[in-house]
């Protein structure tokens, strides 16, 4: 082969080379990367257009009624965190995985980061600074300081929070994925019911079975 010889290029049905297509390529995904189809989205677009309009939301917590101007993407979690200085609720995974976040809805519990505030205007949102009465801890509270409940403590106002809501939905006959016998009025409230009833709410210390019986002692059950 003479090593003087320039090498051939290739050109394809139409004068295109794979050098060509390929340096295109790494062009246009440079350009991608730098945010193009939020450019070309917002051209031509007047600036006040560009970004959801803020919208006004009544937020009752703990009692108390605040009146917000938020973007309507605000997560409820984000509001009572950012807007309100309501920092007990945690922000943990994000994704409503962890359970760090949990609040109560009119006593039914939620993830805060899964909903947005706008969903809730006007109903009645309890936060894990809403339970005590006071200075008196709230009996769930109470329990998880008797009990050691925590270490870190990054998890308990969601644990705190869910146990609260899930000895009402126990009360209220609510079976879980454990529940023997469906047509019993009100499931007896076993070891394994209050684990599976929590298991949406992670604990990274593995204070587990101290959770279990702070949650037994609530409930009236020997620990």
């Amino acid at each position: 082969m003479d090593e003087n010889r320039e090498p051939r290029i290739r050109v394809a049905p139409g004068g295109v080379t794979r050098r060509m297509v390929l340096g295109s390529g790494a062009a246009t995904g440079a350009l991608l990367f730098a945010g193009l189809p939020r450019l070309a989205w917002a051209a031509g677009r007047p600036a006040d257009e560009t970004a959801p309009a803020q919208v006004p939301v009544e937020l009752k917590v703990n009692g108390h009624t605040h009146v917000l101007t938020l973007d309507p993407r605000t997560t409820l979690l984000d509001a009572l965190r950012e807007h309100l200085g309501l920092t007990g609720s945690k922000k943990g995974c994000d994704h409503g995985q962890c359970g760090a976040c949990t609040v109560l809805l009119d006593g039914r519990r939620i993830n805060a980061c899964l909903t947005l505030a706008v969903m809730h205007d006007g109903e009645p949102i309890t936060t894990i600074e809403g339970l005590a009465d006071g200075e008196t801890l709230h009996p769930m509270q109470a329990a998880f300081v008797a009990h050691d409940g925590f270490q870190c403590g990054y998890c308990t106002s969601g644990q705190i929070c869910s146990a609260v809501g899930m000895l009402g939905e126990s009360r209220a006959g609510m079976p879980s994925h454990v529940t023997a016998d469906l047509e019993q009025a009100r499931p007896e409230l076993t070891d394994a019911e209050i684990r599976e009833r929590m298991s949406g709410n992670i604990c990274r210390c593995a204070a587990y079975p101290n959770i279990v019986a702070a949650i037994r002692q609530v409930a009236g059950m020997p620990t």
